[in-house]
């Protein structure tokens, strides 16, 4: 077996200052191309299929930008996600995805330059995903950001952004 590592209440909101930090964060658990994944975390199983059922591909990198958190609110940190799951090989997995560890340092990750995000902003609470695809389990965080201008100038919604960012993946 190999490993490898790479690093990387509903409607809180908090004024902006840099860097963007959070205290609580919503969450959400999804399985792709596995057997009987199971995601235990905060008291409660996220994701709990049957030992025997086979969960879909993956439907390519922009797939994960339509995933969203479903629990909301959660103060951090809980206890780790315990994850256990069959790779589409049919071998066994398990592991600990700690999610204090990963955001030890609270910070709100994104991909926009701060000086886009405008001075008077409020950010609510990001989403955090855990994805478990084959035999990669991997972290993601999506965050409202708000922007001081519209990225399409046609579309008056588009004044912020929303990107699922890759924070941690490891395979076994």
């Amino acid at each position: 077996m190999s490993n490898t590592d790479h690093p990387h209440e509903a409607g809180s909101f908090r004024k902006n200052s840099f860097p963007l930090k959070f205290t609580d964060h919503n969450f959400s658990a999804y399985c792709f191309s596995t057997i009987g994944c199971k995601v235990f975390y905060h008291g409660r199983y996220d994701v709990e299929d049957r030992d025997d059922e086979v969960s879909s591909p993956l439907m390519g990198p922009d797939h994960l930008q339509h995933l969203d958190a479903v629990r909301v609110g959660i103060q951090n940190f809980p206890p780790p996600a315990i994850v256990s799951w069959r790779s589409k090989d049919g071998a066994y997995h398990e592991a600990k995805i700690d999610l204090d560890e990963i955001f030890k340092d609270r910070r709100i990750v994104h991909n926009v330059d701060e000086r886009d995000i405008p001075d008077n902003a409020s950010v609510a609470d990001p989403d955090i995903l855990l994805v478990v695809n084959d035999r990669t389990i991997s972290v993601y965080m999506k965050a409202f950001i708000p922007l001081k201008h519209q990225r399409d100038p046609g579309n008056k919604y588009s004044a912020l952004s929303h990107d699922a960012i890759l924070v941690y993946a490891k395979t076994y």
